[in-house]
């Protein structure tokens, strides 16, 4: 049987976000991931670019898993004309029901403050990505699929699903394409880490003729994080924010790396190892996203402790801008866990507005902050900063950092666990930039032992 596949990398090449990758095979196209540009505004104008491919020709989407760097951008392929199946596994599906719709309505309202701005500089107007009647359509293109089930696309192309353990639902993606020989192929989409709260261990077979390979850490070497370490580092980090009226704001993704905080601290509190606060989750997403993990408990690690700790009676949810607004009176030390994770957008940037020039303030960063993020800003040192186009502001509070805990794939992570003992596969490595894909390739190449290729760092698709 003739004719080889071929991939194209349209993101998450030179750089930690946007995935989407392009397997064509004779007339079959197959896009695994669809992922939104983050961070500095050069990556983020890539977004409203023209995709390098039609979509309308594009036959089906599979999804890794549900973080908008992967997923974000399927209502603009929607939109552009893509009408096929996004497969994904049920957790995926439900948590892009409530991610989908956010990101939409926070493109909305980043374009019409940008408009407002640039009509009073007399500059054009622009419109948003997509809205959220092209995200909702989004959403009726999904279809489920379980882990370990083989699914065909195509005459030559079917693929499986396993278990990532980085977030709810998240998958690697075992392809097979039909030939003289068989290939196979391996999207390692975001792994692990491992001995996380509240996903089990990645797996994957092994015998790969090609693996992409995220290795956004790959030039760092992960710390061993058991759940003890781990409440250790953030019960040191409470003790040294707490003071009679202070705060400790926390940014954080709305989706498991809150819930992974909120069980993290009930469980501090509940033991006595630091004192009981109010913790405030002000993040209407990371609302949402707790019913979703609610509903898929029973098939997480620790899921029942999390909706226990999800209840307990000083864990408040605010769902309205009053409700919001009202938690900078709080008398007494709190915890405010707000999205988003890198500070761009949502409500932790009034959180950080009102309370940055306050020396009772501790912001305490758990997640990957890319260049040119606030987050990033705040992470380096900065003694001003500039937020929502006010004047600028002195940074008083303390600002510490312990997201080298929850690292997915960093240097020291296991290879083997994708690959296994006997492995010689074609590495590509994505979701970094050249110093970490390098670091990482080098690991690849000792650890594999690869004779046929040595590991490839990708560069950014340029059309």
């Amino acid at each position: 049987m003739s004719g080889q596949p071929i991939i194209h990398f349209h993101g998450a090449a030179g750089t930690v976000t946007g995935s989407c990758h392009l397997v064509e095979l004779g007339e079959t196209r197959v896009l695994v991931d669809c992922g939104l540009f983050q961070g500095s505004k050069t990556e983020k104008e890539l977004n409203y670019r023209a995709f390098p491919f039609d979509p309308r020709k594009i036959d089906a989407v599979i999804l890794t898993h549900a973080h908008i760097d992967h997923s974000g951008l399927l209502p603009k392929l929607v939109k552009d004309g893509f009408d096929g199946p996004i497969f994904a596994t049920p957790g995926t599906i439900d948590l892009c029901s409530v991610m989908l719709p956010d990101s939409a309505h926070i493109q909305e309202s980043e374009v019409e403050h940008l408009n407002r701005r640039n009509q009073r500089r007399g500059r054009r107007t622009v419109a948003p990505i997509y809205t959220p009647e092209d995200a909702a359509l989004a959403i009726t293109l999904f279809r489920p699929v379980g882990l370990e089930t083989w699914q065909a696309v195509g005459e030559r192309i079917r693929f499986r699903l396993w278990n990532a353990g980085h977030l709810l639902g998240s998958a690697s993606i075992e392809m097979e394409i039909a030939g003289s020989p068989d290939l196979r192929l391996l999207f390692s989409g975001d792994l692990g880490p491992s001995h996380k709260l509240l996903q089990f261990d990645p797996e994957a077979p092994s015998g790969w003729d090609y693996v992409v390979c995220e290795s956004t850490y790959g030039d760092r070497d992960r710390l061993e994080a058991t759940d003890k370490t781990r409440r250790e580092a953030l019960r040191g980090e409470v003790v040294a924010a707490t003071r009679s009226d202070g705060a400790l704001l926390v940014p954080s993704f709305a989706v498991e790396r809150t819930q992974e905080l909120v069980a993290d601290l009930v469980y501090l509190m509940q033991t006595g190892e630091i004192a009981t606060c109010p913790v405030i989750i002000d993040s209407p997403l990371a609302t949402r996203a707790s019913a979703v993990f609610r509903k898929h408990a029973k098939s997480m690690d620790n899921g029942a402790f999390l909706v226990r700790a999800l209840q307990a009676r000083n864990v408040r949810f605010t769902e309205t801008v009053e409700q919001s607004k009202a938690v900078d009176f709080i008398k007494g030390f709190h915890i405010v866990i707000a999205a988003s994770g890198m500070c761009e957008a949502g409500r932790i940037r009034h959180r950080l507005k009102n309370w940055l020039w306050r020396e009772e303030a501790t912001v305490l960063l758990v997640g990957y902050q890319a260049t040119g993020t606030l987050g990033r800003i705040l992470e380096e040192g900065a003694s001003t900063v500039r937020i929502q186009e006010t004047r600028s502001r002195s940074v008083r509070a303390s600002e510490s950092s312990i997201f080298t805990a929850v690292m997915p794939t960093a240097r020291n992570w296991p290879i083997g666990c994708v690959c296994g003992n006997r492995c010689e596969p074609v590495f590509f490595l994505s979701m970094a930039r050249t110093r970490e894909s390098q670091v990482f390739g080098s690991a690849c190449r000792v650890s594999c032992q690869s004779k046929r290729s040595s590991p490839l760092t990708l560069t950014p698709h340029s059309g």
